[in-house]
């Protein structure tokens, strides 16, 4: 759950905020009051709870915590001390998120960052780079604002779906500022507020995000979790299907490769049904094939989700290529591309001439980039594995056979605690609720399988330290502990 407005934050109610605190009691040894100013710090660093949201009055939060005033206070008046909270006369306390101090110093040196799952730059990009600089001058002389694309950009990303099979003409494809820009202008031209859209749970937090902006109202529908991949697959389809049968949602947005954080691929057939089902009751499907490429061992080459029906593609050059890289796409009919394109004027002016030109050079090389990928993610899938069995050996690592991340079974809701505690000692790694809707996953933690080895080799390190010294770890340990764990 985030809060936000099309106006900014707002106030959050005691219910809302209670939801998204989960079980804090006793996350921290310092008392309860530690242990809601703890929480309520996480949500605000994770963006849960935006920067200026108003909190609840403290008797407000102490009925609906059954807490006493004195404790709420305390909570509030220590987040003030940390700088996440200031109190404003006549608006109560506001969230805010403390200004870094240069040089400020960090437990280890440095600080390590597990939050955003990416790969190295290729090594051929920034000769790539230079060569496209060389083609910048004949772009010189227009006015460098571009809403829809380069054509020769367009015509080498239509060439690439022909290549995985789907043929396209460069018209249905639309040149975007990466695929989060892709994904909320979908989002404000598919859906008008109070409209419904479906949504995978737990999923990538900054597309319910785009939704929840553009007024949507959410039809979460679970996926991945489940040991019997046929039976979640089975289960996952249904739910999708009564999920279009009941709610007659707009549109729905997918991952149906690699999903992130799950690390699902969706079957050939389960696709077909859920694109059926979506066609009986008119809902656009948006697909998110940022990570569809990233394969490791996953044993079948599954094609475009619009291969086999009607679907709305969105490509990225950030997982692939490189994270600098701020380019991606959107593969779609004419006339949903030519709205998009008079859509998109009200928030921007077109993407980058020169970052356009690069990815014009990038794109014939695609084969020979996911080959290194493959590799790359093959090594820290089978470092991170081995790291997380020898430091930690009562977590559950599942099956990745492709994709940027693990979603890790903590085997106990401790998630949010110990992505504080690792905080603490210089590791930011977002907590498994951050991927839900309504504050889920407190059993989960999504790991990348990517980045530098010494530095995941010192990641897990301090998981396993931060981990180690929860209250309550200890007890699980016995041979029962898990049992009934979901």
């Amino acid at each position: 759950m985030v809060l936000r407005s099309e106006s900014g934050p707002g106030p959050i109610g005691a219910t809302s905020l209670a939801a998204l605190l989960g079980d804090w009691r006793g996350s921290d040894r310092g008392g309860l009051a530690r242990s809601l100013a703890e929480r309520i710090r996480l949500l605000a660093l994770d963006g849960r709870i935006p920067s200026g949201t108003r909190l609840p009055s403290e008797r407000e939060l102490c009925d609906r915590l059954g807490l006493s005033r004195t404790t709420v206070a305390s909570a509030y008046a220590r987040l003030r001390e940390l700088g996440f909270a200031r109190s404003l006369r006549g608006s109560g306390t506001q969230v805010r998120l403390p200004v870094p101090r240069l040089h400020e110093p960090v437990p280890g040196g440095h600080e390590i960052d597990l939050s955003r799952a990416t790969l190295p730059a290729l090594p051929w990009l920034a000769e790539t780079a230079r060569e496209a600089a060389e083609d910048l001058p004949s772009w010189l002389h227009t006015d460098g604002y571009d809403p829809i694309g380069l054509p020769e950009v367009r015509a080498a990303l239509a060439r690439r779906y022909a290549e995985r099979g789907l043929p396209t003409d460069p018209e249905q494809i639309l040149v975007t500022l990466g695929a989060q820009h892709a994904i909320a202008l979908l989002a404000r031209t598919l859906l008008g507020r109070g409209d419904r859209a479906v949504i995978e749970s737990p999923t990538y937090p900054h597309a319910f995000e785009a939704l929840r902006l553009a007024g949507a109202r959410l039809v979460p529908v679970p996926v991945g979790g489940a040991a019997d991949a046929d039976a979640t697959e089975t289960g996952e389809v249904e739910a999708f299907e009564q999920a279009f049968r009941r709610a007659s949602p707009a549109a729905a947005f997918l991952m149906p490769d690699f999903q992130n954080p799950t690390g699902r691929s969706l079957s050939l057939e389960a696709r077909e049904r859920i694109l059926s089902a979506a066609r009986r009751e008119g809902t656009v499907v948006v697909a998110d094939e940022t990570t569809a490429e990233l394969d490791i061992d996953r044993g079948f080459v599954a094609p475009p989700l619009a291969a086999q029906g009607n679907a709305v593609l969105i490509g990225s050059a950030g997982k692939t290529l490189w994270g600098g890289l701020r380019v991606g796409w959107i593969r779609a009919d004419r006339e949903l591309i030519a709205r998009l394109a008079q859509a998109r004027t009200v928030g921007d002016l077109g993407t980058p001439i020169l970052e356009q030109l690069l990815l014009a050079r990038l794109l014939p090389r695609t084969a020979e980039a996911l080959e290194l990928r493959r590799g790359q993610l093959r090594a820290g899938r089978e470092l991170l594995t081995g790291l997380l069995a020898e430091r930690v050996p009562g977590w559950r690592v599942p099956p990745t056979p492709g994709g940027i991340a693990t979603w890790v079974d903590l085997g106990a809701p401790l998630s949010s605690r110990l992505a504080l505690a690792a905080r603490s000692r210089g590791l930011v790694v977002p907590a498994g609720p951050r991927f839900g809707i309504d504050g889920a996953y407190e059993g989960r933690l999504r790991l990348p399988l990517c980045g530098d080895p010494d530095e995941l080799r010192a990641a897990v390190g301090i998981l396993a330290e931060s981990w180690d010294d929860l209250p309550g770890v200890e007890a699980l340990a016995r041979p029962d502990a898990r049992a009934g764990i979901i």
